[in-house]
């Protein structure tokens, strides 16, 4: 079983930034994809950014050139950064990993999600 520990989420101003972390935790041989997603209300859950254990980042549309995504695979942690934040980037923000565990089974998993809230 593998727990995705999310934080850093919080209040802020928009403009303001704020900086979320995941970390894993578990039987965890490698993780191939992490992933953050958010959910506004009424909303369906999105992909904002995701980073392959070869480095290939993706960005949504809606946030090229203000998050920035990294992360620390021998710590199995992944981060997102987020400047110039908006009122519609106000949503919970979910971790994924996706991978393989110690007994080659499929890793996929979701951390609880942490709500991001930018005031006008």
């Amino acid at each position: 079983q593998v727990l995705l520990v999310e934080s850093g989420g919080g209040l802020v101003q928009a403009g303001g930034s704020l900086t979320l972390s995941c970390a894993a935790s578990g039987s965890i041989y490698s993780i191939h994809v992490w992933g953050w997603y958010r959910q506004a209300p009424g909303k369906e859950r999105e992909l904002v950014a995701d980073i392959t254990s070869g480095g290939v980042i993706s960005y949504a549309d809606s946030v090229k050139g203000r998050f920035t995504i990294s992360r620390d695979s021998a710590k199995n942690i992944v981060a997102l950064q987020m400047n110039s934040l908006k009122p519609e980037d106000t949503a919970v923000y979910y971790c994924r990993a996706q991978g393989f565990g110690d007994s080659g089974n499929r890793i996929g998993s979701w951390g609880q999600g942490t709500q991001v809230t930018v005031s006008s």
